[in-house]
């Protein structure tokens, strides 16, 4: 996914830009207002999937920026800013922003709101694994797995493999990032709704019916110690 970050403090760019890259996202930098709509936009340019907009910016109040952003795209805005109270983000979400994160963040948390951002409202602007047909971005392609999103059907070489609602939802996260490790906290927040204490169990279940169900125990990794992966089948 292709990320735009509006930050105006150098080194807070620079660090999260690492862990962002870490995660597979291609960062785009913009220290102003001004930076941010003119990178919004190229010509012939694949649009961002998500914007992480600062409000404390040097050239404009970040609101604007926000309201500028939303007149000319649809691309989902996160604001991250220091700026806590309540009337700061009651109004940053009626310019337009559609997350709300308040400094200092975990880090954790704030790459889960980018996906559940993201997957909510198709930010993301190519499905990473997809090969599908144009104007069919719901189907993502995984070797002889193929995931329909909308209807939420799995085939393997065309056959269809039955899941549970929550397999289902656990395949279609990974498949958001094949090679990226999902750490397991953050897919039990996003698939099971709820924290990591207790749910351990419940995740690697769900893992070994995925593995068994779609006959390929391959395609998801296990990293030791940090979460999951799916890794993109080879070619025949």
């Amino acid at each position: 996914m292709r990320l735009l970050l509006v930050e105006d403090d150098d080194h807070v760019a620079a660090a999260l830009s690492a862990i962002l890259a870490r995660h597979g996202f291609q960062v785009t930098h913009a220290r102003n207002g001004e930076e941010a709509l003119q990178a919004l936009l190229p010509a012939g340019a694949k649009p961002f999937g998500v914007v992480l907009l600062d409000l404390g910016l040097p050239d404009q109040d970040g609101y604007e920026v926000c309201g500028k952003i939303r007149k000319r795209t649809s691309t989902p805005v996160i604001m991250v800013t220091a700026r806590g109270d309540v009337r700061s983000r009651i109004h940053g979400l009626n310019m337009g922003a559609d997350d709300y994160v308040v400094k200092p963040y975990d880090t954790g948390e704030l790459l889960a709101r980018i996906h559940a951002v993201a997957r909510r409202t198709g930010g993301s602007e190519d499905t990473v694994g997809t090969d599908g047909p144009p104007g069919d971005p719901g189907v993502v392609r995984l070797g002889p797995v193929v995931i329909e999103l909308p209807t939420r059907r799995v085939t393997v070489n065309g056959t269809e493999v039955p899941l549970t609602r929550k397999e289902f939802d656990l395949l279609a996260l990974l498949a958001q990032r094949p090679g990226v490790v999902f750490r397991r906290e953050q897919i039990i927040s996003e698939v099971w709704r709820t924290s990591w204490e207790g749910t351990g169990r419940t995740l690697e279940v769900h893992v070994a019916s995925l593995r068994s169900k779609l006959g390929m125990p391959a395609l998801i990794e296990t990293v030791r110690g940090v979460g999951y992966r799916l890794v993109t089948p080879a070619a025949p």
